[in-house]
């Protein structure tokens, strides 16, 4: 958490906030977090001046295009941003702080400081991690069953250990690869290679309108997920087996499985997934 659909919410509710202006300051309160250029400084004078064009998404990186610059921001497991006024009392979980010509402030709070943020000049993020080695985007026409098919066939890993893996197909995490999984009725432990065309068909549908729904319902809070407008998602409504150990499926009512896949959590129906 977040995933693609979280990072897309966030990416959509913050261009509506700061799209168009201007850094007059940055407020650095954990360095760990600045990843590129490793000097906090250059990272934080090289910021000042800019101004935020338009932001973008690369799988669950978000990607805020300044003046000849791309700030490479990833969320991590509780990283959030919000807009507040310059005079705001800040929490004592905000670590990164952009403030800007208007006097208002953009906030980066992050309860386990797992975030990270690379800063790069334009047209150099693409070539070099950690944005490098990603797959395709899945709403891409670049993303196929075909493309899947070919990727793992060589693999032994799981299914589900191969679609959290970011190479192949980006923005998959555990939720969405639990519900995909369930809506094309493939077993999360099946290995990846000897999944059949028809399957990855299924597979490569489920993917795309489960990530679809999601991302129209503003994502899912699990736990502490809110957009850039501190707005929970709303897709948590509608999962079929994460999070719901033991409770009867929504379409034959056995009661979902829990196991572990490849060390994560893993949620499906032992009746409907073979």
């Amino acid at each position: 958490m977040p995933e693609l659909p979280e990072v897309e919410t966030v990416r959509r509710t913050l261009s509506a906030l700061v799209i168009g202006k201007q850094i007059a300051a940055v407020d650095v309160g954990w360095s760990n977090m600045i990843k590129e250029p490793d000097d906090v400084e250059i990272f934080k004078t090289m910021l000042v001046g800019q101004t935020i064009r338009r932001i973008e998404r690369r799988g669950k990186f978000l990607l805020f295009k300044l003046d000849g610059l791309v700030l490479v921001s990833h969320l991590r497991m509780e990283g959030r941003y919000g807009l507040f006024s310059k005079g705001e009392e800040r929490t004592k979980h905000t670590h990164v702080v952009f403030t800007f010509e208007d006097h208002t402030e953009l906030r980066y709070a992050d309860v386990r400081k797992f975030g990270t943020m690379h800063l790069f000049h334009e047209g150099r993020e693409e070539s070099v991690m950690p944005l490098a080695q990603l797959g395709v985007e899945p709403f891409s026409e670049a993303f196929t069953a075909v493309l899947m098919q070919e990727a793992f066939q060589k693999t032994s890993r799981a299914i589900k250990t191969a679609l959290l893996d970011q190479k192949t197909v980006v923005g998959l995490g555990n939720i969405y690869v639990d519900e995909a999984l369930y809506r094309a009725r493939i077993h999360p432990e099946r290995q990846a290679s000897l999944l059949d065309q028809d399957e990855f068909e299924r597979l490569h549908h489920s993917i795309v309108s489960t990530l679809g729904e999601a991302v129209e319902l503003g994502g899912s809070s699990i736990k502490s997920y809110v957009n850039g407008q501190g707005e929970m998602g709303m897709f948590q409504q509608r999962l079929d087996v994460y999070g719901r150990k033991g409770e009867p499926c929504k379409s034959c009512g056995k009661p979902i499985t829990r196991t572990v896949v490849g060390g994560r959590g893993t949620h499906f129906c032992a009746n409907c997934q073979h």
